[in-house]
């Protein structure tokens, strides 16, 4: 896949991880998706360093995506973490 691929799929995975862990962020709608595409980067960049799963071609491959949603969703709980959650 080609670096536009990875920052559709990112765009998409962030909005998924939103999706599946709602609230109220600090960066709002905007800095979830920038989230997103940092995270598909990271779960592709994990997936094939240490899963031994290569990163294939195919931007409709399962693991591919599951790798860009887990490192989504990863980097938005250490951004809650690390900047608060402003569902308080």
């Amino acid at each position: 896949m080609g670096i536009i691929s990875w920052i559709i799929l990112g765009l998409l995975a962030g909005a998924i991880a939103k999706v599946l862990l709602p609230g109220r962020d600090p960066g709002g709608f905007i800095g979830t998706t920038l989230i997103g595409v940092a995270g598909a980067f990271l779960g592709g960049w994990i997936s094939a360093r240490w899963l031994d799963h290569p990163i294939t071609k195919d931007f409709y491959d399962g693991a591919t995506w599951a790798a860009a949603i887990g490192g989504s969703l990863v980097l938005l709980i250490v951004y809650r973490i690390l900047f608060g959650n402003s569902r308080d």
